[in-house]
Formats: C-alpha cells, structure tokens, sequence
C-alpha cells in the first residue's frame, strides 16, 4: 500500500508508455497517485485533470507554477477558479517561489503565488509547495514561508510542502502551519544529508511520499525517468532512517494521505 503524491504525469517523457507506466504503478502496490495540474502553464493546466477522469484511483490539482507565473493573467486566473469545482481537484499546486532558475521575475512569482493562496482559500483546497532558493541561500524559503505565514496561515486549510529540500527549522515552520513535508527520491542521493536529517525529525503522521515524475529517481534507478512505481525506494530510504520497513512507512504515508485529504470514503483497493 503506497501513495504517490506527487507525479508530473501528462509531459512528453510519458508519451509513449504512459499507460505502462500507470500499469507498472498498480503492479507495484501503489494504490493512489496525484496528478500535478500545472503542465505547461495556462495552456494546459487541466492536465491533471484529464487523466484523473481516465483513472478511478489518480486524483488532480491545478496551479500555475513559479516558473510560468509570468503567463498568468485574468483569464488563468478565473479558469482556474472553474476548474478548482471539478471533484477530482484536491488540491492547489504547485505553486510557490523559484530562485534557483528564475524564469519569472521574483516580484511577479511572489504576486502570483499570493493571488493563488486567494482563489485556493475560496475553493476550500490545501496548497502544494514548491520552494527552491538560489545557490548558498536561504531567500525563497524565507520569501516562501512568510508569504504562507501572512497570506495562508490563519485560514487553516495547511498544505503541503513537496518535494522537500530545506533543514528542520524550515520544515518546522511549516508544520506548525498545518502543513504535511513529502519527500522525493532525493532523499536517497548521497549529497542530501540536511535532507535526511530532516526526514530524522519530521513527525511520520505529518509525513508523505512522493516521485515528482519524471525527475529525481531515486536510488537505485538515479539516471532514469522516474515513475510512480519507485516510490517504493522513497519509502525503504525513509524506513531505513528510522528503523521500519518500506511497508510501514507506505502504510503510515497512505495513512496520512487519506487523513489530510479526508479521501478514506474515496479509498481505492489495488
């Protein structure tokens, strides 16, 4: 029983097998996967969405993410808003702030991340973050968990923080915000110790755990286009750090999943 929460289904790496691809998942004990609706940007948003009505057990979100912030307009903007009432959509994301890459500017992510807390607040649907800093910093997670603490926090619908990459205290920040910490298949990469560490740290009833496909395969399949099935690798690296099998850890992330997401009524069977 695995979930994975995270997984970039619709892009082009998927074209040729992507049904394979969602075979091999099931074959291999995962029972949910959440499409991520960013796609391209406003062009195709509803990507997650497309393949969450093809698949009884792969639910949806939508957002525009930092990196396409600069194509956002009034249109995106009330899309969205139609979208967010499609029942598959449980979430909105990812969204969040991008220093690594900069491909928006750093004032237009911060505008749009802002108007996106809005819409998700008034759709009732947690957020899914994406933070990535530039090099030797810490300004988009201080940018980022602001924002969330100004903009987000009161309204308590939490969120989750994907793909997580920060030390403890930045983890800690957000948990006390409501939020859930997902870990990715870079949390088996030798270099990702301040990773581990935290993972070390993070409650495992506040805990998820994802691919972020097709990036960041884990160990042993580094190198590779990831996939939903090696989720399971996250799990063995997690267990392994603290001292349970890949099964418990999958049982406990399922667990949470459900519970953050009140989906137990919506339960798939493998």
């Amino acid at each position: 029983m695995f979930i994975d929460s995270h997984a970039h289904l619709e892009g082009h790496r998927f074209d040729c097998d992507r049904e394979q691809v969602i075979a091999r998942a099931r074959a291999a004990g995962i029972e949910t996967i959440v499409a991520i609706g960013n796609g391209e940007g406003p062009v195709n948003f509803d990507c997650g969405i497309q393949l969450a009505e093809k698949y009884e057990f792969i639910y949806a979100t939508i957002g525009i993410h930092p990196h396409e912030a600069k194509l956002a307009d009034q249109a995106a903007f009330d899309r969205m808003e139609q979208l967010a009432k499609q029942p598959k959509v449980i979430a909105w994301g990812e969204i969040g702030l991008d220093y690594f890459y900069d491909h928006s500017p750093r004032a237009v992510q911060q505008q749009v991340f802002v108007k996106q807390m809005e819409l998700a607040r008034s759709a009732k649907l947690p957020i899914v973050i994406h933070c990535r800093p530039s090099d030797n910093s810490e300004d988009a997670w201080d940018d980022c968990l602001g924002l969330i603490q100004k903009q987000w926090a009161p309204g308590g619908l939490g969120g989750i923080l994907h793909c997580f990459t920060g030390n403890i205290l930045q983890a800690k920040r957000a948990l006390d915000m409501g939020f859930m910490v997902s870990f990715a298949g870079n949390v088996t990469f030798p270099k990702a110790q301040q990773i581990r560490d935290a993972a070390l740290e993070v409650p495992m009833d506040r805990m998820l755990i994802e691919t972020d496909s097709p990036f960041l395969a884990p160990v042993p399949h580094r190198g590779r286009r990831n996939e939903p099935a090696f989720v399971r690798e996250v799990a063995r690296q997690l267990g392994e750090l603290r001292g349970f099998s890949a099964e418990d850890v999958g049982r406990q992330t399922t667990e949470n999943f459900h519970r953050f997401f009140s989906l137990h009524e919506k339960r798939t069977t493998v």
